[in-house]
């Protein structure tokens, strides 16, 4: 099993900058529609489900962007939201 991660975790790392973030935005999605969809008048059962099955992609979309980025990439991240702050 360990060897599977390891595999999938250097697949993942082996993406490009702009995958990462692409990944992220997904998953920013994600995280809005798991709760935007209570406001639907579906049965509390159905919410649930869907509640699950949302923020469940939000959070392999967090992790996969996390480790498609690396130490380099969020660095990289955090300057270009410094960058455009600046601006402001």
């Amino acid at each position: 099993m360990k060897k599977i991660f390891i595999i999938f975790r250097d697949w993942l790392g082996s993406m490009s900058f702009r995958t990462g973030i692409f990944v992220a935005v997904l998953c920013a999605v994600c995280y809005a529609v798991s709760f935007a969809q209570m406001l639907l008048p579906l049965p509390v059962a159905a919410k649930g489900a869907l509640w699950v099955v949302f923020f469940g992609l939000a959070k392999t979309f967090q992790y996969s962007a996390i480790l498609i980025l690396g130490k380099e990439g969020v660095v990289r991240l955090k300057a270009l939201f410094r960058k455009q702050s600046g601006k402001r």
